[in-house]
């Protein structure tokens, strides 16, 4: 059977049916009503909800190190402290301050459990008084949140073709003033602190923040730290070229990767010359694109300067067209797994583009929970406030990991806080029950009602203590 193709054009006559849309002042009669029984951030009960789920809170308060009170029988404990900063970074708070102004949001502090908040002097205090005891049992905690998640979320979210990624990396972090602790001068003049960390997956395994020089100064210690996430399972490991020094690649080798690769750009004279001695015959060869762009791959093999063995290196050279030299990039690695004598160099440099990803996860974190501004002068106290950092990152992608649907698994966190966590909730009184409506968006009270169902507040005999009102608020 044939097709028919017909032009439509619309007749002038039929847009005179289609009524004018205009900007025109509101109809509402507004009313403005005080904070006592309402709250913009209903959505916390799912952070409060993902962490008793994990027993985050009695985990915290477990930690005897989290509490510098000489007398414990007044004022803020650890967990209070610590469940108000959490709430903060899960509501878009990019400061200390920020922080205190939630603690004025008394709907806020019920729904989380909170008696009360700390304001923006307790906040600091609290946070100059850890050690690097409570730090590394704040990090211990995140590492085991991690390895559970992990192990209960689907295989298919957190692996790349069924194998762990890891990622590693170091951020500078950038301060003004010369009373920042551990700070020290970049090599662009400015002050500033070194942050590495650990990536399995989609999550922070780990993180250390402090003055190191070295970019991978920590990268032997976060790798031996959190060995046990990807032990038996042929995970993927990558780096940029800050990590590409002789002593690097030895941890890296030795840390029990099936595979693993590094960019190399900072020591590339002899593999100039060795690429340059390669025969045709050795080249893979592309051809060449639309714009005249030429590439061809090929295997080195090399001993850096330092390095007590021989590594491979992926070569591709590129010239464009017009050009009469070829340009050359690198990346060195090694892989044990069955599939390895299968992967040439094209495919290896391509296995190693995935640390894109991994790399705008990390701008991710920086960014949506405004971690480029330490609080605090003393090194200490930024530790705790960026290890709390790290573990709501962490409870916010678990909740995504395990509870989002699949069309909400490329949701940022930005995305996560403004469409999931930031919804209105109303409290009423009545028959001298305290009762709070979540106003939840269209499309969404099915999925609520499954999570709250399955991890929400309870009474103490069952049944669900939270209201959806599909009627709206």
């Amino acid at each position: 059977m044939g097709e028919i193709a017909l032009d439509f054009i619309t007749p002038l006559w039929c847009y005179a049916l289609v009524p004018v849309l205009k900007k025109k002042s509101t109809r509402f009669h507004l009313e403005v009503a005080t904070a006592e029984q309402l709250s913009s951030h209903g959505g916390q009960v799912l952070v409060d909800a993902l962490a008793r789920r994990f027993s985050l809170w009695d985990r915290l308060a477990a930690i005897d190190s989290l509490d510098p009170r000489k007398r414990r029988s007044s004022g803020f404990s650890p967990t209070a402290i610590v469940a108000q900063i959490l709430l903060g970074f899960c509501s878009g708070a990019t400061s200390l301050a920020d922080m205190d102004r939630l603690g004025s949001d008394p709907v806020l502090l019920g729904l989380f459990g909170l008696d009360a908040g700390a304001d923006q002097s307790t906040l600091g205090e609290w946070l100059r008084a850890q050690s690097d005891a409570s730090v590394e049992a704040v990090m211990n905690l995140n590492r085991t949140l991690v390895a559970e998640v992990l192990a209960k979320a689907n295989p298919a979210r957190v692996l790349h073709a069924g194998r762990p990624v890891v990622f590693f990396d170091d951020t500078e972090i950038e301060v003004d003033g010369k009373t920042f602790e551990g700070a020290r001068i970049n090599y662009e003049g400015s002050r500033a602190l070194s942050w590495q960390t650990l990536w399995v997956g989609p999550f922070v395994a780990d993180a250390i923040l402090d003055g190191a020089p070295d970019p991978s100064q920590h990268l032997g210690e976060l790798l031996a730290a959190n060995r046990h996430l990807w032990a038996g399972q042929q995970a993927h490991f990558h780096a940029d070229s800050a990590s590409s020094a002789a002593k690097s690649l030895a941890r890296i080798d030795q840390a029990g990767f099936g595979s693993w690769t590094v960019s190399y750009n900072q020591w590339t004279e002899k593999l100039d010359a060795l690429a340059a001695e390669l025969p045709e015959s050795a080249w893979t060869s592309e051809a060449p694109g639309e714009d005249g762009l030429q590439e061809a791959y090929g295997w080195l093999k090399h001993q850096p300067g330092e390095a007590e063995v021989s590594y491979r290196f992926a070569c591709v050279r590129r010239k464009a067209a017009g050009e009469m030299f070829w340009r050359h990039a690198y990346v060195v690695g090694d892989d044990t797994t069955e599939k390895a004598s299968s992967r040439g160099p094209k495919l290896w440099l391509e296995r190693h583009r995935l640390k894109g990803a991994s790399e705008q996860g990390f701008s991710h974190l920086l960014r949506d929970l405004d971690l480029h501004h330490p609080p605090c002068q003393k090194l200490v106290a930024n530790q705790m406030y960026y290890a709390l950092g790290i573990l709501a990152y962490n409870l916010l992608a678990a909740l995504r990991v395990l509870d989002l649907p699949d069309d909400a698994q490329s949701w940022r966190l930005r995305a996560m806080i403004r469409n999931l966590l930031i919804v209105p909730v109303k409290v009423s009184t009545h028959a001298r029950k305290v009762r709070a409506t979540i106003c939840v968006p269209a499309g969404w009270m099915r999925w609520w009602r499954v999570f709250l169902q399955d991890h929400g507040p309870k009474r103490p005999h069952g049944g669900l203590r939270v209201r959806l009102d599909e009627d709206g608020c």
